[in-house]
């Protein structure tokens, strides 16, 4: 045989914090790209004045009175 071929155990246990890691590092590199995206964009808005709520319709405020209808008599 040129090559000599060798078996290599992995502990589960391994195999488990192998997969949590990698799956925390995409995870946050994710994040960080989704963060860096809003910050860029919003750079970008604010550099050439674009208003990303121009075209959107707004809601009057609502506002609720409360009348007491009957008086609590102690």
């Amino acid at each position: 045989m040129l090559f000599p071929v060798t078996a290599a155990y992995i502990d589960p246990s391994t195999t488990s914090i192998v997969i949590t890691s990698i799956t925390t590092i995409a995870i946050a590199v994710g994040a960080m790209v989704a963060i860096l995206w809003r910050k860029a964009k919003k750079k970008v808005a604010t550099t050439l004045h674009i208003d990303e709520n121009a075209h959107k319709e707004v809601e009057e405020d609502l506002v609720i009175n409360t009348e007491e209808s009957t008086p609590i008599n102690k």
